[in-house]
């Protein structure tokens, strides 16, 4: 009876025909697709051609000990009144201050740490600046020390603004360097360019920390950049957190801001989702995704925050 009333509506409906071709179409497109490894709507898939997905490369990670971190201390912070820093750093280091710091000055000074000489003191800084600044300030950093230093333009250089956007000048470049030579053997960071948002007059955006470098001792440079993760009882990024405490063990921070997977909800947070920056994802559940849970932004590559343990 079934039979008899598909046969009666083929040969009668056009729509049915219609229908019945339109389904072909889109499930022959599907299927091609998946092929050359595009992304399709996930009802056009089935159970087998979810797991064939092309996996998303993973990113070599080179694992660095990183002597220094700097975050922005407590209180209100603006060019009249100063800005509190709170800096934590493994070894005896240098905090300095270079207030009004031209944007030219500090690139070729990263240039010329890459093409010839290192830049590892604090010395070297400032000879590199060619006074291109308008007020330096520094500060000893003891170990482990995680007291804040607060830096301010004296009144007397009645600077209040630094002019309007585009602008000539950083407000503040904070420099931390080893203190002793000896130390700067034992790490290959050694020196840490962060460039910092304080607000004036003709710029109130809040103060905040824009770029941060890391520089070796072969004369690369590398830029510290966040990872999004929410962690409980802060909007922070992950990596803000990070910076805050450089010697706290790797299980002490997976604890704090691990959280499980956004898909399966089970496994903890491992894979760093590439150029996004979103830790969402477990290395199960990375396997059969192309674009990001979070953004939908498609993923060019990944990497794990802790290495998998093979069994």
């Amino acid at each position: 009876m079934a039979t008899l009333l598909l046969v009666t509506l083929y040969e009668y409906s056009p729509l049915f025909y219609i229908a019945v071709v339109s389904l072909c179409f889109l499930v022959t497109a599907a299927i091609v697709l998946g092929w050359f490894g595009f992304d399709v709507p996930v009802f056009l898939l089935s159970h087998e051609d979810s797991e064939s997905t092309v996996s998303t490369p993973e990113k070599l990670m080179v694992q660095e000990t990183n002597p220094f971190s700097l975050a922005l201390g407590s209180g209100s912070a603006c060019v009249s009144d100063g800005v509190s820093l709170k800096p934590c750093c493994l070894e005896p280091c240098v905090l300095s201050c270079f207030w009004g710091c031209e944007v030219g000055a500090l690139q070729e000074v990263l240039r010329t740490h890459q093409q010839n000489l290192r830049l590892t003191s604090p010395q070297h800084f400032l000879e590199a600046l060619h006074h291109r600044f308008h007020y330096h300030q520094t500060f000893y950093i003891r170990r482990e020390d995680e007291k804040e230093c607060h830096t301010c333009i004296p009144a007397d250089q009645r600077i209040t603004d630094f002019g309007l956007l585009p602008r000539k000048h950083y407000p503040l470049v904070a420099v931390l360097t080893l203190a002793e030579t000896e130390a700067r053997n034992l790490y290959n960071i050694v020196a840490n360019v962060i460039v910092i948002h304080v607000p004036d007059g003709k710029y109130n955006l809040s103060a905040r920390i824009l770029f941060q470098y890391l520089l070796t001792s072969q004369g690369y440079m590398h830029e510290l950049k966040p990872l999004f993760m929410s962690a409980e009882g802060s909007g922070e990024p992950a990596g803000e957190q990070m910076e805050r405490s450089p010697d706290r063990r790797e299980s002490d921070w997976s604890e704090e801001t691990g959280r499980n997977c956004v898909v399966c909800q089970n496994a903890a947070v491992n894979r760093v989702l590439l150029p996004c920056r979103h830790a969402c994802v477990c290395d199960s559940c990375m396997l059969h995704f192309q674009h990001c849970p979070i953004c939908r932004a498609f993923v060019l590559e990944s990497f794990a925050l802790r290495p998998t343990l093979q069994i």
